[in-house]
């Protein structure tokens, strides 16, 4: 009888019987997450922007009261110091305002409002920016000149110019009942309209190239409907600069809506953001109670410069230059 040859395989060969990474470890092996990982400021701003952010849309669940709420307002307690002044008081740990309000309370819901509505804003001017970057680098011809023109219009004046225009018409717009019901909606639109033009024009500036590219052309000889080819194929390839872009904007966006309401034309006093609390507070701030407007500052500057210094990081790892 013959036997089966002994066959001895050499000690370098290994047989690995893993399957394929999943998207955890794909992301982790992947040069943005090194980016990420090598970058201590990026990192610590970004900790510290989920903290806030995770602080501010939890805060119903352990803050002492609801500043939103009359009822749970007490003049009594009004302009009471942080905890470790001599006058301090639990469970008041920043101390509280001219009405009664906590100031942890309002700060966290401050920064609720602030959060969503430059969320909210950087939504509605990136679809804006994207449709008519979109047709006009697409289309081009009298479509790009009336919609670039449009946007020189609008980048003529100043960011806050326009938002205050707009927040004044569209404020004035409304019913008295529903002014300030429809505060945040009318800030979102102003804002909105004076940032969408950095996006069209990135999109429009992509765009006019990519429809000159090979696959662009074979879809139109395919008979592929205009706005499927720009969807569906060209808008993938600007997403990139556009993410970028969307990141350092929703900082100059919780900036803007804080400067609205400073100015008095944002958010109402019975729903303060952070630019509310910062104009209450200044009222007050020679007054001794210079808690009521240092602590809203403070979130605000931390909120701001940890978007950016994010966004920052995003736009050099996703710069094909530096890598």
């Amino acid at each position: 009888m013959s036997s089966d040859p002994e066959v001895n395989l050499p000690a370098e060969i290994i047989v690995r019987s893993d399957g394929p990474d999943g998207p955890l470890t794909r992301w982790q092996k992947s040069d943005l997450w090194h980016s990420f990982t090598s970058k201590p400021s990026a990192m610590i701003a970004a900790a510290l922007l989920l903290v806030m952010a995770l602080a501010a849309f939890t805060a119903p669940l352990y803050v002492p009261q609801n500043p939103y709420d009359p009822a749970q307002l007490d003049l009594l307690n009004a302009e009471i110091p942080p905890i470790w002044a001599a006058d301090g008081q639990w469970p008041f740990l920043l101390g509280t305002d001219t009405q009664g309000r906590d100031m942890v309370s309002a700060i966290l819901y401050g920064s609720r409002i602030s959060i969503i509505i430059g969320v909210a804003s950087v939504a509605l001017s990136l679809a804006v920016g994207l449709i008519f970057g979109l047709f006009a680098g697409y289309f081009g011809g009298l479509t790009d000149t009336i919609l670039m023109r449009l946007g020189d219009i609008f980048l003529s004046i100043p960011t806050i110019l326009v938002a205050i225009l707009v927040s004044a018409v569209a404020r004035q717009a409304l019913p008295t009942n529903l002014r300030e019901v429809g505060a945040a909606a009318v800030l979102v639109f102003a804002i909105s309209m004076s940032a969408w033009v950095q996006y069209a024009r990135t999109v429009r500036a992509q765009a006019a190239v990519e429809r000159g590219r090979e696959y662009v052309q074979a879809a139109r000889l395919l008979k592929v409907p205009a706005h499927r080819i720009m969807f569906r194929h060209i808008l993938p390839n600007t997403l990139t600069p556009i993410f970028v872009a969307a990141t350092l904007n929703f900082g100059m966006a919780i900036l803007t809506e804080a400067t609205l309401s400073f100015l008095g034309i944002g958010m109402p006093p019975s729903q303060p953001s952070l630019g509310t609390l910062i104009r209450l507070g200044n009222e007050f701030l020679f007054s001794g109670a210079w808690w009521v407007v240092v602590f809203p500052v403070v979130q605000l500057s931390l909120l701001v410069v940890s978007v950016n210094l994010v966004g920052d990081w995003l736009r050099d790892a996703l710069n094909p230059k530096l890598r």
